[in-house]
């Protein structure tokens, strides 16, 4: 048995992802791009995340800029800018295939009904579907959708987020046309402010330039948008 012990500290495990040895375990074989389940190892300390490195990555005809890690790590940094707080912990770092994002591991009760879960009112579901509408999530499938045992709720898989052209896609569809909140009416003027400041290396100038017309668009509107007619509004398969 090994003698480790899983780090239970935000901060300590935020440390040992980013300082830590990969140690590849596994691989997600259903995945269409190279998602490994690996360890973080520093010292005694081990932490559980998600490698997915950018040589794995298939080339997609629709999101010809950047790579799916740096819109991982995008997503994850304008989460935390915004007080959000719906990605989990993310970096780009090297490891055994080289550079890519890594992500911290979230357990889940095999139990949870996550299909029942995702058609609730649940608030902190509610700033998710905020996040993927700034974002412009193209992907947010039921299997995106965690939850840990402490009932804190996370999503994953954010590769294909953040494209010029509106591409909303996701199984969350309950807020649709509801007025936003002055605290989310908050978030997206905030959205504006620091858009630059926190993704200038991550995705492109007109990336950049359409989250500030999104934020915009869904100010002046004052509601959260509806699925559109010109292209699926959910993802398929949505799980």
């Amino acid at each position: 048995m090994s003698t480790s012990k899983w780090v239970s500290k935000v901060v300590d495990k935020h440390h040992v992802i980013t300082e830590g040895e990969l140690v590849v375990e596994g691989r997600f074989v259903d995945a269409s791009n190279a998602t490994l389940f690996a360890i973080a190892k520093l010292g005694n300390d081990e932490v559980k995340v998600i490698y997915k490195p950018i040589a794995g990555e298939r080339p997609l005809w629709d999101f010809p800029d950047g790579n799916l890690a740096q819109r991982e790590r995008a997503a994850y940094v304008i989460s935390e800018a915004l007080g959000l707080h719906i990605v989990p912990f993310t970096i780009l770092r090297d490891g055994p295939f080289g550079p890519g994002s890594v992500q911290e591991w979230i357990e889940m009760d095999e139990e949870f009904d996550v299909v029942a879960f995702a058609s609730s009112q649940n608030q902190q579901l509610r700033k998710m579907v905020l996040l993927d509408a700034i974002i412009n999530n193209t992907d947010r499938k039921y299997g995106h959708i965690l939850v840990d045992a402490a009932g804190s709720i996370y999503g994953c898989d954010h590769g294909v987020t953040f494209h010029a052209d509106p591409k909303l896609r996701t199984v969350l569809w309950q807020w649709a046309g509801e007025e936003f909140s002055a605290d989310e009416i908050a978030v997206l003027n905030e959205s504006l402010i620091l858009v630059e400041t926190v993704l200038d290396e991550l995705i492109t100038v007109d990336e950049i330039t359409a989250l500030k017309k999104r934020a915009s668009q869904m100010i002046d509107s004052g509601t959260f948008p509806y699925p559109s007619h010109e292209w699926p509004s959910i993802p398929w398969p949505p799980f």
